[in-house]
């Protein structure tokens, strides 16, 4: 018994501090894998295109919508493909559905700012 109250007085303490500091930073535990953490990153972040990305949109008739809500929040992001150590900003490519792909898309992803520079209809 007196070993639980230890453990207890130094638990109870221990999270509180850890909950606030996690709550300060904004961090979210919604998904501890990589393609979780990409993805939520990348929706946190500015949207900017190339003017080659902005052509490739019109003449698929994709919205700025539709990209960030369905091809951003429920793509995969594919590793063997993505340049997830480059500095400064990684490149990261997501197909979208998973599962029989329709859309790729190649973005960078900074500090401040995601910059979508290719989408390509499979």
């Amino acid at each position: 018994m007196r070993k639980i109250k230890f453990f207890l007085i130094g638990l109870v303490p221990g999270l509180i501090v850890v909950f606030f500091i996690l709550n300060q930073k904004g961090v979210s535990c919604s998904g501890y894998l990589p393609n979780s953490r990409v993805i939520a990153e990348t929706l946190s972040k500015d949207f900017t295109y190339t003017d080659h990305f902005r052509q490739q949109m019109a003449s698929q008739k994709v919205s700025e919508q539709f990209l960030r809500d369905s091809i951003v929040t429920n793509g995969h992001v594919d590793f063997d493909r993505s340049k997830a150590q480059q500095k400064p900003c990684p490149q990261y490519t997501v197909v979208y559905p998973e599962k029989n792909p329709r859309y790729e898309l190649v973005f960078e992803k900074c500090k401040e700012s995601a910059t979508f520079s290719e989408l390509k209809e499979l």
